[in-house]
């Protein structure tokens, strides 16, 4: 059987993407292999094919996989073919604080990726995928999710009736907005587009503020606040983004720094961060326990992720364009 997979070739860049073969091996002991049916596009995945964060070899590229085993290793008890299955950001940390500081192990990035139709990992690369989810729906978690979740349930511990302001309305945003929700918390929402921003209040969003419109968003939102500010900020569009963030958040507050669409250096107001005893955590998505945390909540939930628009592998340029563009609302699939 011939095995589709999209590579970006060294140097990276849309007119570098080609379309070729991966061929994977039979599943060694502890491993499963996996046919690989719908990915998702994150920022950092756009990195890498746009060539942003050029790979130096042939990769293939998509930190996110969702499909159906189709055989196991021997000692594997945990899946079986036929389960349905989601990738893990870093596949080597399973639990416990942090233990990588760079992307040498992520798929996509130091390690091929899954814009293919198989692969054969390590069982522990995977998860089981929420229950009643297709895979599209489920190659959203991997990144975006597990960031939201980890930003506000695990490094945020996120309480009943706190409030979160997001910015944008990306992945993680959205997703930290329908957790913050499903927590019982109060959400200020941000974003550009008064059209995006009816679509965030849809999505249960409390207040809206269109940053565009009032450059001093961070004293509207503590005007909205009754001047104390918010519990959580989750800050995803870095050097510009982060003094507001700071503005807005409430003496003691937890700002998750996590996006550099702005930017990857930033002047920090120290005296504010001091004075007013702000909690700056950096993180880079999250370790395969937490994942499994996040998936039993959906399934007791029922949260459903917000998809915005589907390409076909083939098209994964075009996807890429399309999320270039700024057009869209929550996830940008392909399905393989």
């Amino acid at each position: 059987m011939t095995n589709k997979a999209i590579y970006v070739q060294p140097g990276g860049g849309f007119d570098r993407v080609t379309l070729g073969n991966s061929e994977p091996s039979p599943p060694k002991a502890g491993e499963i292999t996996v046919r690989i049916r719908a990915s998702s596009l994150n920022y950092h995945d756009y990195a890498v094919v746009s060539g942003m964060w050029a790979p130096t070899v042939p990769r293939i590229p998509m930190s996110d996989g969702a499909g159906e085993v189709l055989a196991v290793g021997e000692g594997v008890t945990e899946f079986a073919p036929g389960d349905h299955v989601v990738s893990t950001f870093f596949p080597t940390w399973l639990d416990g604080d942090a233990e990588v500081d760079d992307m040498s192990t992520v798929p996509g990035d130091g390690i091929d990726g899954y814009a293919r139709q198989q692969v054969t990992m390590p069982s522990t690369a995977f998860t089981r995928a929420p229950k009643g989810y297709n895979h599209a729906q489920a190659a959203t978690l991997t990144c975006a999710g597990l960031t939201a979740w980890r930003a506000l349930m695990v490094d945020g511990a996120l309480k009943r009736g706190e409030t979160v302001l997001v910015q944008g309305a990306g992945g993680v945003s959205v997703f930290a907005l329908q957790f913050a929700k499903m927590a019982g918390a109060t959400v200020i929402a941000t974003s550009s587009s008064d059209e995006k921003l009816a679509r965030l209040e849809a999505l249960g969003a409390d207040y809206l503020i269109n940053y565009r419109k009032d450059e001093n968003w961070g004293e509207s939102v503590r005007r909205l606040t009754a001047g104390r500010g918010v519990d959580h900020v989750i800050e995803v569009g870095g050097a510009s983004t982060l003094a507001q963030s700071m503005t807005a958040a409430r003496i003691g507050g937890h700002i998750a720094v996590i996006g550099i669409l702005s930017g990857v250096t930033a002047t920090l107001p120290l005296l504010s961060i001091l004075t007013r005893q702000l909690h700056l955590k950096g993180l880079v998505v999250g370790n395969r326990r937490w994942q499994m945390e996040m998936i039993r909540a959906i399934d007791a939930a029922g949260l459903q992720p917000v998809i915005d628009r589907h390409f076909p592998l083939e098209q994964i340029v075009d996807a890429f364009r399309y999320q270039e563009s700024k057009r869209h609302v929550g996830k940008i699939c392909l399905d393989i």
